[in-house]
This record gives structure tokens, C-alpha cells and sequence, in this order.
């Protein structure tokens, strides 16, 4: 593939920076809050609730908007404020370099509400290098949301840009979203530099894949933006 040609396609937490320190301790207590609150449940029955939704779903918003009726944009709103995020947040320098090395056009494609990745990318300074942000918002087909990995969505958002799926390139930390993008066509790197070498990849729905095996949907992997521009 001509490099000019090619279209990124970076996941935002864990990928471009480390929403594991900076976001993810807080965004799930703030979920489970919103349940507990919105259903009316125990708080420790709403955080099991909160883990059930996100390993059936892999998001807890679509379990709470098909079995509970919550509105996609309260939620999103109310459990993605997250009060001193700018202030724990962090990347590495050289990824500014990089990124703005890295030929072919770039598009954050995230679970994550719109509001939130802005907040995240200016904050890093990363938001230039962008043409566009892909967030869950954007993600409904006939009327229903469906966030990574779903394999219609990911059709759409390659159509959407007029682009065919060989031409893009998926780069993400979350093997699940890997599996579906390779599945339609798309290549796939893996975002490493997150993830503890010493024990199994637990984030993920693929519990018990060590960091160590590259699964063969996987073209490459990567600790850091730079090693993009060998590929």
C-alpha cells in the first residue's frame, strides 16, 4: 500500500495516551454511581452490573440501553465529567514527532464520548494531527449504537470515508476490536506499551493472551508511534 494512501485508525485510551492511570479508576466508579443512582440498585449490585454489561457487550452503555432504557447522551455526559483528568494525563513526547511524520490521514475512532476525546487530545497537545474524531455518537446504525468491535460499523466507517477496508489501519490495544477489523479487511497493529509484559492481557475480552504471542489477526506489534513509520 502507498503510504500516502493509507488511513490510521487510533483507538484513543490506552493507545494514545494512559487512560489506565488517568481515567479508567474514576470512570468506573462514576459509572457504577450512575446506575446505582439512575436504577435505583445497591452500589455493589450496580458495579457488578457495570462489569456483567461491559464483558457481555463490550461496553456497559449497551446493556444499560437494552435493558434499561438509559439515554446514550445522559449517560455519556454524567460519567465522562471526570473532574482533574488534564491533570492526570500522560503520553510520551516523541509521539507528537511521530505523528506528525506518519503519512496517510489519521482519524481517532473511540467508545469514547466526543467531549471526552477532545478534552483528552488537546490536553496532549495531539489534536492537530487529526483529521477527524470518530466517537461513539457517531457509531448508531438504524437507530442503535454499535461501538467497537462491531463489523457493520466498521463497513460504515470505511465507506463513510471512501476508503476501502485494505486501505486502513486499525492501531489499538484492545485485541477483540483487532479480531473484527481484520475480520472485514483492515490491518491491525497492536498498542503495547500500556499493557504489563509480566502477566496476561486481563483489559480485554480475551482473557489469558500474553502480551508475549502475537494472535495471527495481528500484523504487528508496537510500544511506541514511532515504530508506525517502518511499517
Amino acid at each position: 500500500m502507498v503510504a500516502a494512501r493509507r488511513v490510521w485508525l487510533f483507538d484513543l485510551d490506552d493507545t494514545l495516551h494512559d487512560a489506565s492511570h488517568a481515567a479508567y479508576a474514576p470512570l468506573n466508579r462514576a459509572m457504577t454511581d450512575y446506575i446505582a443512582r439512575e436504577l435505583g440498585l445497591p452500589h455493589e449490585h450496580a458495579d457488578h452490573l457495570r462489569s456483567h454489561y461491559w464483558q457481555r457487550y463490550g461496553a456497559t452503555l449497551l446493556g444499560l440501553v437494552r435493558h434499561h432504557d438509559v439515554s446514550p447522551a445522559h449517560f455519556l455526559d454524567h460519567t465522562h465529567r471526570l473532574p482533574g483528568l488534564e491533570q492526570r494525563l500522560r503520553t510520551h513526547g516523541a509521539d507528537r514527532a511521530a505523528l506528525a511524520r506518519l503519512r496517510g490521514r489519521k482519524i481517532v475512532l473511540t467508545n469514547a464520548p466526543l467531549a471526552y476525546a477532545r478534552r483528552v487530545l488537546h490536553a496532549l497537545r495531539l489534536a492537530r494531527h487529526f483529521e477527524a474524531i470518530l466517537s461513539i455518537e457517531r457509531m448508531a446504525m438504524f437507530g442503535q449504537l454499535r461501538p467497537k468491535p462491531d463489523r457493520r460499523m466498521l463497513r460504515h466507517v470505511c465507506a463513510r470515508l471512501r476508503v476501502r477496508p485494505h486501505q486502513c489501519v486499525l492501531v489499538e490495544d484492545t485485541l477483540a476490536h483487532q479480531r473484527s477489523a481484520r475480520a472485514v479487511g483492515m490491518h491491525t497493529v497492536w498498542m503495547l506499551r500500556y499493557t504489563p509484559v509480566a502477566k496476561p492481557v486481563t483489559h480485554t475480552p480475551e482473557v489469558g493472551v500474553h502480551p508475549c504471542h502475537k494472535p495471527p489477526y495481528v500484523y504487528a506489534r508496537i510500544k511506541t508511534l514511532r515504530q508506525l513509520l517502518s511499517l
